[in-house]
């Protein structure tokens, strides 16, 4: 039985470069979300490699907020408590 780490995790591992930096993006400008990163450094890293990877992509949170995948590991992390959201937020950031 996964524990509720894990299963985000193994959804983060199945998601293309794209879903993740989509979810990088909506992790680091959620304030739901309480790490201990500079969450504005890692948006603005990751709103650079998607805006250089998707030439669709424009800097509209509709875009990202109309995936699926990534509302829903976002509604999962934010019942998280701080520490599971910084790991949650390590293993993104390495992952990318």
């Amino acid at each position: 039985m996964f524990n509720r780490e894990e299963y985000i995790i193994s959804l983060i591992k199945d998601m293309n470069i794209i879903d993740k930096l989509k979810l990088g993006i909506a992790f680091f400008s959620s304030s739901y979300i309480n790490t201990k990163f500079n969450k504005k450094e890692l948006f603005e890293k990751m709103d650079n490699k998607l805006k250089n990877i998707d030439k669709t992509y424009i800097m509209s949170f509709s875009g990202i907020y109309n995936n699926t995948l990534v509302m829903f590991v976002m509604s999962k992390v934010m019942e998280f408590t701080k520490e599971e959201q910084n790991r949650i937020a390590i293993y993104l950031v390495n992952s990318i």
